[in-house]
């Protein structure tokens, strides 16, 4: 057995808030609790308020398994929040609030400490809305060893992001993870042609000499491009409960892989299970089955 690897989720946790209840959220988070599912050191990097909307966070954060170590206590501003509204076809719409206590998420030794023995790590566009969190995220990316991966996974929300945030990301990651209805946006702000999604991509890794890039197109499967290799993946079908977090478990799934040796095919398929179990069930972080989550990911597409 290998010994776990050290997976961050480096950016915004939150509660969202959805029509029958509250759940823990975060793209970071979710990916982090994805990642300790599969058997890693699954940790988050955030910062929450000093009140009872954090401290149930981290309460939450201790029933998933995963540590608040690296959570840190703002006396000044609130926890976040999202309300969450579903459609028919359980995809998300969501209104987030601003400012939230992880938009100040202030560097520190024991941050510098993790980023040196960190295998790879998840950031995004939204916890860079504000400039001290961009900039300790930054900082984080900067203090990694050369040989940690450095996930960009996209996730435009709202207005929260610049062309300056997307081109400084790209060019500090390894791996690229976007979804086809952001390829647009991404092209425009980049001037960057996109005709379809595969030239799209080809463009990307030349631009920015990227190693990896992933395109996900929900139901219809993603495409994984490097240098030298492309995989399509045609997609698992399955009854949603609600899309919340699906994409984060596909990237979690795909770095699990990267990291471990897989081809891109094998990365592929993997990451997408991971999406199509996440969202077949409610919420972003669902328990694991009880035949264990390998055997419900093999069971996926029969």
């Amino acid at each position: 057995m290998n010994a776990p690897l050290t997976i961050v989720g480096l950016g915004e946790l939150l509660w969202d808030l959805f029509p029958a209840g509250r759940q823990l959220g975060g793209a970071p988070a979710n990916f982090a609790y994805c990642s300790h599912l599969l058997g890693d050191n699954g940790t988050v990097v955030s910062r929450v308020g000093a009140d009872e909307l954090g401290n149930d966070i981290r309460e939450s954060l201790a029933t998933f398994g995963l540590s608040d170590d690296f959570v840190q206590s703002d006396d000044e501003h609130p926890t976040g929040t999202v309300k969450v509204k579903l459609d028919k076809a359980g995809q998300p719409d969501f209104a987030i609030t601003y400012p939230s206590a992880w938009d100040f998420l202030e560097w520190n030794a024991p941050l510098q400490h993790l980023a040196k023995s960190a295998d790879a790590v998840a950031f995004g566009t939204l916890a860079q809305r504000s400039p001290q969190s961009k900039n300790t995220i930054r900082t984080f990316l900067d203090e990694l060893r050369p040989e940690a991966a450095k996930v960009f996974d996209v996730n435009l929300r709202q207005s929260f992001y610049s062309t300056e945030v997307l081109r400084e990301s790209i060019s500090r990651a390894t791996i690229v993870k976007l979804n086809q209805d952001e390829v647009p946006k991404v092209a425009a702000l980049l001037e960057l042609p996109a005709k379809d999604l595969r030239s799209f991509g080809r463009e990307i890794l030349q631009a920015f000499r990227l190693p990896l890039i992933c395109i996900t197109r929900g139901e219809k499967g993603s495409l994984l491009l490097s240098a030298t290799e492309e995989h399509n993946h045609p997609g698992y079908r399955v009854r949603v409960r609600d899309a919340v977090g699906a994409g984060d478990a596909f990237t979690a799934g795909l770095v699990s892989q990267v990291l471990h040796g897989a081809s891109l095919g094998e990365a592929n398929d993997f990451a997408s299970r991971m999406g199509a179990w996440v969202a077949s069930n409610s919420g972003a972080m669902p328990p694991v089955p009880d035949q264990g989550l390998l055997a419900a990911l093999a069971e996926i597409g029969q």
